[in-house]
């Protein structure tokens, strides 16, 4: 039977409950169990889609095409499994659901209530994901703080669901703040245990209590925290801050946290392999070398926006025993091509990102440009592919005044257009080009070499693509498109080999990278970078 443990935070919100329960979830890969996680989100959007990123980071997307909160990367990078659709369950997809049923006469004229309905509704999502991957583990992050009116329907549905499942198959996982004031040179655990007194009054006991904290815990505190809040001792988890969020799974190992969990559910204690992942993290606390590598893009004053390419910048430098520092420069600043020098004169290589709009775009037109001629080795994704080609349409291929039909609804040369598929798409919402898709690369290509094959497979989240009636064109000028979909209509890969790097990707491949296995193209970069250091 799985057995499952529910994660909550309280105190303040962004504690790090996304990466106490994607480190659970590696604890337990490490000992040969399966294992997969659930993020519950309270908002009313159907899903983060249509979110500026600066309200909610990045959209993760899977294979199967949701756009989902940015902790199911987390979840996939540290567990290496890859999620979906049912892994990503919003308030707003709940309350649509059942509302659908009403219209439809499935509720039989019963009056529609958030008892029973919307918990039922919540539960059934906890069962379909455990049912479509049959997990030894199942762990389920609900999103928010505790007192929030928002998260209300998900306490109760879990409430219900663990004393419907019965004892010692469910636990829950509290995470809270214990603050350090300095004039006192305490850590105060006050407002942890007003915070599981406030989960109590909801009907729900925490079993294990996880502090996120500054300074280690003293004896007394952890005993008060274990008398107050009614845990076993050796259940008060300390989870300092760290450097690099890969030391997490290690420290609470250290802890004991996840044989706590098993002893608690009632399951075989096993020796965990963590070998590689201690290895991992020995070459990230001790790098051999650093270089500098500069993100473009016009979310830079929220780095979570771009959380997927630094962690994939971060994975390859850790390959090559190499820190990745992060330069953020806002594209919006180099509207003015003679800036471009100034901002990347001390980096040894460039990311364009993906984004929508056309705000900061003759920016990014330009950073690829200074990286063309300065053989900066340079990587674009999605967005960033489109502007490299139009950037060697214009200033290479003579096709003065190209540009995308997101930007300019009339150019000259329209070399980026609406998919065809998007001609006649309304609304935004889950209505892009999204999830997986094949791409054949050409043989002997960078790509093709840096990925060791000619058929990948990578997600997606686009409306525009490149213009086929310019491809001949674009390609006569030395633009080389090295990937394409395996109709030959869809261009996936540009690439100039003369250069030391210079790759551009319609799709995402950030979405795909792991801590201990980089992407190619990251990896392709940063090797590139390394060599021109």
């Amino acid at each position: 039977m799985t057995k499952y443990i529910f994660v909550t935070g309280g105190v303040v919100s962004s504690l790090g409950k996304g990466i106490i329960a994607a480190s659970l979830g590696r604890l337990f890969r490490s000992r040969d169990y399966s294992v997969i996680i659930q993020k519950f989100d309270p908002y009313i959007n159907i899903d983060p889609g249509t979110m500026s990123p600066f309200q909610h980071g990045e959209v993760f997307v899977t294979d199967d095409g949701a756009e989902t909160d940015l902790d199911l990367g987390h979840y996939e990078r540290f567990t290496d499994t890859s999620f979906g659709q049912v892994n990503n369950v919003t308030s707003g997809r709940i309350y649509q659901e059942v509302i659908n049923k009403e219209r439809r006469g499935d509720y039989l004229g019963a009056t529609v209530q958030v008892i029973p309905h919307i918990t039922n509704e919540i539960k059934s999502k906890i069962v379909a994901a455990t049912k479509q991957f049959k997990p030894d583990f199942h762990i389920i992050e609900i999103g928010g703080t505790i007192g929030d009116i928002e998260s209300l329907p998900f306490i109760e549905a879990i409430r219900q669901f663990k004393s419907e499942i019965g004892i010692g198959n469910a636990i829950s996982v509290h995470c809270t703040l214990l603050p350090y004031l300095p004039t006192s040179g305490e850590l105060k655990t006050k407002p942890s245990q007003h915070s599981v007194n406030v989960l109590r009054s909801y009907g729900i006991q925490p079993e294990i209590l996880v502090c996120r904290t500054s300074k280690p815990i003293p004896k007394t505190e952890r005993e008060k925290l274990a008398l107050f809040c009614s845990v076993p001792k050796d259940a008060v988890i300390a989870c300092r801050d760290m450097k690099s969020i890969y030391e997490v799974p290690l420290a609470l190992e250290a802890q004991g946290m996840c044989s706590v969990v098993i002893k608690m559910l009632g399951m075989e204690e096993r020796t965990p392999k963590l070998d590689s992942w201690e290895s991992l993290v020995s070459k990230i606390k001790n790098p051999k070398k650093s270089i500098k590598v500069a993100i473009a893009g016009k979310y830079t004053k929220l780095s979570d926006a771009y959380i997927s390419v630094v962690e994939s910048l971060k994975h390859a430098g850790y390959a090559d025993a190499a820190s990745v520092e992060i330069k953020w420069i806002n594209s919006e600043e180099c509207v003015d091509y003679s800036n471009c020098k100034s901002l990347l004169s001390d980096v040894e290589a460039v990311v364009v990102p993906g984004g929508f709009g056309v705000r900061g775009i003759e920016g990014k037109l330009n950073v690829i440009r200074y990286a063309r001629e300065n053989n900066l080795p340079f990587l674009g994704l999605c967005l960033g592919m489109q502007c490299a080609v139009i950037e060697y349409a214009r200033n290479v291929a003579g096709l003065k005044g190209a540009n995308s039909k997101e930007f300019d609804e009339n150019p000259v040369y329209p070399v980026i257009d609406l998919m065809l598929e998007q001609k006649n798409v309304k609304g935004y919402g889950g209505t892009m080009r999204l999830g997986a898709y094949e791409c054949h690369l050409k043989k002997g290509s960078v790509a093709a070499k840096a990925y060791g094959k000619e058929v990948i497979s990578e997600r997606h989240r686009h409306r525009y693509e490149v213009n086929n009636e310019y491809i001949d064109k674009i390609s006569e000028a030395g633009l080389v498109f090295s990937g394409m979909s395996p109709d030959g209509m869809l261009a996936e890969v540009v690439e100039l080999p003369n250069l030391d790097w210079f790759v551009a990707c319609q799709f995402h491949p950030e979405f795909k990278s792991r801590p201990d296995k980089p992407h190619p193209l990251f990896k392709g970069l940063i090797d590139a970078a390394l060599k021109r250091k």
